[in-house]
């Protein structure tokens, strides 16, 4: 019976890391990249990042950036 918690928990924590972050929008294209050979990252994932940021590649590593505001004509 202790197996079968264990095991249950541990499909949860797999199923709870998958989840989305609640974000719907996406990093923006990177057209150009640093000669480092390793850049310096300041975040691994989205939820290395402040809250409404979002881990994306820079032109020089990853770091958090805030979504782009959008662009309204009008």
């Amino acid at each position: 019976m202790k197996s079968v918690a264990a095991l249950f928990l541990v499909g949860m924590l797999i199923l709870w890391t998958e989840l989305p972050t609640g974000s719907a929008w996406s990093c923006p294209p990177v057209h150009i990249t640093c000669a480092m050979v390793n850049p310096p990252n300041h975040c691994y994932t989205d939820r290395h990042c402040p809250r409404y940021k979002k881990c994306c590649p820079s032109f020089c590593g990853r770091r958090c950036i805030s979504m782009l505001p959008s662009l309204s004509y009008g």
